[in-house]
């Protein structure tokens, strides 16, 4: 290719980008880029049909929705990330589980953290997997009564629900039945794969929890997890790209699998050989990623208004407006590529 033949073809994908309005394609230039930094740059999601492609922690998706930023029952937390885009069966899954979370005296609703970027992929911060639109964390606060602002939902604390002067060790003080009750609630419905907790959630509930046990094998210790809650869904049954995980194990995970945690060998600093040669970090690549990840990167861009997607929905509180969380956000958004609320609309 020669060089003006090259210029005119970067030139044609700069002008295609800022038409569609998703702010990179995948070029010669982008090719070179770690995926988290392409994907991270993508502020809207793709036209056409939802699709999980790939695995949770290696893929993207095409035709993402996103969850109202307000609703009955619900509000999505960390605005400024723009990471409540998700597959619509998890769209509608977590207004479902807000509303059933209400009626089991879990506040007003729930807290939304993150579910996926506008078309999934690797995440810059924060994440390996949420990269198909199938995974949501939900916070272990409650919705309060009171609508939080937008500047709220960005510098909120998270509660941790251990105790930090003990090991693995749930505090008395913040864990009750009804933080048991929500978990369980999010593993009873039969499209959620797995709920992830912190190993000692997960041991306090193998030690107290009363109701079906059937259940608590879907629930599964991990690393962090003390000040949110993992639901990540099967994959759709007609979503031929998504590769499904392997199945739990059967039994309710009350096992020597749990007892693992708690020993020294997850916890212990890995052993460093004083004559290695440094090792430079290696980042996933589109390249590693499924191949239709490129043409969902250089897909034509929904509108923001087209793609929100909700049985109901509330306008955000206006005492904080969308430039002030984004000024608020400068530094972060220098990392994250903040981007400004999505406007409320009414449904049809």
């Amino acid at each position: 290719m020669t060089k003006i033949a090259t210029l005119l073809h970067r030139t044609f994908n700069a002008l295609i980008a800022a038409t569609i309005g998703i702010g990179v394609v995948a070029t010669e230039a982008t090719a070179a880029e770690p995926a988290k930094q392409i994907f991270g740059k993508v502020k809207l999601p793709s036209e056409g049909p939802a699709s999980p492609i790939g695995f949770y922690a290696k893929g993207c998706m095409a035709g993402a929705v996103a969850i109202p930023t307000d609703g009955p029952t619900w509000q999505a937390m960390r605005l400024s990330r723009n990471r409540r885009w998700g597959n619509p069966a998890m769209i509608q899954l977590l207004e479902k589980f807000s509303k059933d979370a209400a009626g089991l005296g879990w506040g007003s609703g729930i807290l939304i953290g993150d579910i996926s970027q506008p078309r999934g992929g690797p995440m810059l911060t924060g994440h390996a997997s949420h990269q198909i639109g199938l995974d949501a964390d939900i916070w272990f606060t409650p919705k309060p009564a009171q609508p939080l602002t937008a500047q709220q939902r960005e510098d909120m604390p998270f509660t941790s629900m251990l105790d930090k002067s003990k090991f693995l060790t749930v505090s008395n003080q913040r864990w009750t039945a009804t933080h048991a009750n929500i978990v369980m609630k999010a593993a009873s419905y039969p499209q959620v794969e797995r709920v992830f907790v912190n190993p000692a959630i997960k041991k306090k509930l193998c030690d107290t929890w009363t109701g079906d046990r059937s259940l608590l094998g879907k629930v599964r210790p991990v690393y962090g997890h003390d000040e949110h809650f993992h639901i990540r869904m099967h994959c759709p049954p007609a979503a031929k790209g998504c590769k499904a995980q392997a199945p739990v194990t059967a039994g309710d995970g009350c096992d020597k699998s749990l007892a693992w945690w708690f020993t020294k060998e997850p916890w212990a600093a890995p052993k460093k050989d004083p004559n290695a040669k440094p090792v430079k970090p290696k980042f996933t690549m589109l390249s590693d990623l499924p191949k239709a990840c490129s043409a969902v990167l250089a897909a034509p861009a929904n509108s923001e208004s087209a793609a929100t997607y909700g049985t109901a929905y509330a306008a955000a509180p206006a005492s904080t407006s969308v430039e002030a969380v984004i000024n608020a956000s400068a530094e972060q958004a220098a990392n994250e590529m903040a981007v400004p609320i999505p406007t409320p609309r009414p449904l049809n």
